[in-house]
């Protein structure tokens, strides 16, 4: 992987010009700590004040365990600072509620994530929030949408069901031509393989239960942007909220980091091999991949991505009755929503869903999506191999 910042990111006189070395360092000040190689938790709700150089009040404020995590993930995207919340709802939630005023209109890629359209249309709405869709694979789309109180476009690329993209720096442009904030979940590719700060938008997020954690273990968000606007977040949506991400979460967030570069390029490498296993199976209609030259955004990917993460989807040449007789056929994939931890998952987004929720989403009847874990690859293709052969 080797990501190089040619620019490099110095702490406490050190330089790190590497996401490698981002992970394993940044942040954690081993001087500070008593030289504790894995920096301690500070499992406290309040931090006196008879010494003020050390700058905490209160950990619904700010934390010097949640910091460091928040250290290294403003590095790892390349932007100014970072923010972690309780979850990546929270993350987004905040982040949009950031930008927005009454009355206001957003344009959101119609593929991005349920509870994201859910907090659009259903409980913003209450209070005179306006949202249109957009499929997001042409600039012209987002043009045609944008209103005289369109104050934010949201994206999502690629998308976590159907891996849909939008070009970045033409959205990015567009926006800023017309003033309008972007914010963009960037879950799927990590920092590690996308930035979008770097090509114009204005704040990413992250679920950090995800492959940031990597270990299933956490519910935890992210924010990065620029310094302003993270302090904004600190003291007005994230403390209002009350929804920081505890000590020890972030704690478990960096053991997470800590291995993040090598964990992701062994779900690169097995997404890549089981992508392409199950593109040339003779009950398999289609796979859905950004790291596969079918997919008809191949070219755009390779622009502004530097690699794949490994969730995908795939049609079974099946009835939705027969794809769910299959599953209980798979030894190594749990059924289950999440996604990006070390297990191998498999969800239903394509099967049990109306006809209209399917199509304001863009998801094909019959889609599953896999999580390909850290398991064996060729254990993992052996797995679909004897669960699709015994379709009819």
């Amino acid at each position: 992987m080797n990501n190089r910042n040619e620019n490099g990111v110095t702490d406490k006189g050190h330089e790190f010009r590497t996401k490698e070395d981002i992970c394993a360092h940044l942040g954690d000040d081993y001087d500070r700590y008593l030289g504790a190689i894995v920096p301690p938790i500070f499992q406290n709700s309040l931090f006196t004040r008879k010494t003020k150089e050390h700058g905490y009040i209160y950990t619904r404020i700010g934390n010097p365990t949640t910091e460091i995590a928040e250290r290294k993930i403003a590095a790892l995207e390349e932007g100014e600072a970072a923010r972690c919340f309780s979850s990546g709802m929270g993350a987004i939630s905040a982040a949009i509620m950031s930008v927005l005023s009454k009355d206001s209109h957003v344009i959101c890629a119609a593929s991005a994530y349920g509870p994201t359209r859910q907090l659009l249309d259903t409980y913003l709405a209450r209070f005179g929030l306006e949202t249109t869709y957009v499929h997001g694979t042409s600039i012209d789309e987002f043009e045609r949408a944008v209103r005289p109180n369109t104050r934010l476009i949201f994206l999502e690329s690629p998308s976590s069901h159907i891996f849909a993209m939008q070009d970045l720096a033409e959205v990015a442009r567009l926006a800023k031509a017309k003033g309008i904030s972007t914010i963009i979940d960037n879950t799927w590719a990590t920092p590690l393989f996308q930035n979008p700060l770097k090509l114009g938008i204005d704040l990413v997020v992250h679920s950090a239960s995800k492959y940031l954690g990597g270990h299933s273990d956490i519910i935890g968000g992210v924010a990065v942007g620029t310094a302003a606007a993270m302090e904004r977040l600190t003291h007005e949506e994230r403390a209002l909220y009350g929804a920081i991400m505890d000590p020890h979460q972030a704690w478990l967030l960096l053991r997470g980091l800590r291995t993040l570069p090598v964990r992701l390029k062994q779900h690169e490498e097995s997404g890549m091999k089981v992508a392409a296993f199950l593109e040339g199976h003779p009950k398999v209609e289609r796979v859905l991949y950004p790291g596969l030259p079918s997919h008809p955004q191949y070219e755009l990917g390779r622009r502004q991505m530097s690699g794949n993460s490994g969730l995908l989807s795939f049609i079974p040449k099946a009835s939705d009755a027969d794809i769910m007789s299959m599953i209980p056929r798979l030894r190594f994939f749990e059924l289950g929503p999440s996604w990006g931890g070390f297990e191998s998952l498999i969800a239903t987004p394509g099967i049990g869903v109306s006809e209209e929720s399917l199509a304001a989403a863009g998801i094909p009847r019959g889609l599953l999506r896999i999580s390909v874990g850290l398991e064996s690859a060729e254990t993992l293709m052996e797995d679909l191999d004897w669960a699709l052969s015994g379709l009819a």
